[in-house]
């Protein structure tokens, strides 16, 4: 499965939006480094995420696939990096693990549909600033990447209700399982009539 992006609209709403935000990057931190990596392979999304980072003062490179990621950063490792967890060629964890190498200073922001804490803490265990689950407005991810260590996550305005963090937590199941409803539900100890009918519904919000 892959799961849906962030509202291309939100974002493109956010391009121009916040005239001083180029100037709110956190300078003591990168200096006058705002080289910024973007990896996703949602080519609209990719897009309008660029241009909505570039509004904000921000060089953007993108990519679309881990190995683009990985091929950029050798280039030049970025002072920050926004990366999507599940690419069609692999695991963005792959490009962040490889960026903080190559950059210890790095800010990466893993943007990824499952709201999953064993994720989330293998996610930062290798590096990434902060964990955003999507969809994620430009908005969020812009304050995610210039918030400081000692600033206290936000609460989101409209966090995943607890239904749609079940049904992601299936999803996930249901694709590490090649999409076998027979073995997602005797993993997830459920009745296979019951698997399929959530399954046949759309996800909740």
């Amino acid at each position: 499965m892959k799961v849906s992006a962030p509202p291309i609209d939100t974002v493109d709403a956010m391009a121009g939006q916040e005239p001083g935000a180029a100037e709110a990057i956190n300078g003591s931190t990168m200096g006058d480094d705002r080289s910024l990596l973007l990896v996703d392979d949602d080519k609209p999304f990719l897009t309008r995420l660029s241009r909505a980072m570039e509004s904000r003062g921000f060089t953007v490179v993108s990519a679309g696939s881990v190995a683009e990621g990985l091929a950029a950063i050798a280039e030049h490792a970025p002072a920050f990096a926004v990366i999507d967890m599940r690419l069609q060629d692999g695991n963005g964890l792959d490009v962040i693990s490889e960026l903080k190498a190559r950059r210890p200073e790095a800010r990466g922001v893993i943007l990824t549909g499952y709201g999953n804490i064993v994720t989330a803490v293998t996610a930062v265990k290798l590096g990434a600033f902060d964990y955003l689950a999507k969809p994620a407005d430009a908005d969020e991810i812009y304050h995610a990447l210039m918030a400081t260590g000692h600033e206290k996550a936000e609460l989101p305005e409209n966090p995943m209700s607890a239904d749609r963090v079940r049904w992601e937590h299936i999803q996930r199941i249901y694709e590490l399982c090649d999409r076998n409803v027979s073995e997602t539900a005797r993993r997830l100890n459920m009745h296979r009539r019951t698997l399929q009918r959530i399954l046949a519904k759309r996800a909740p919000r």
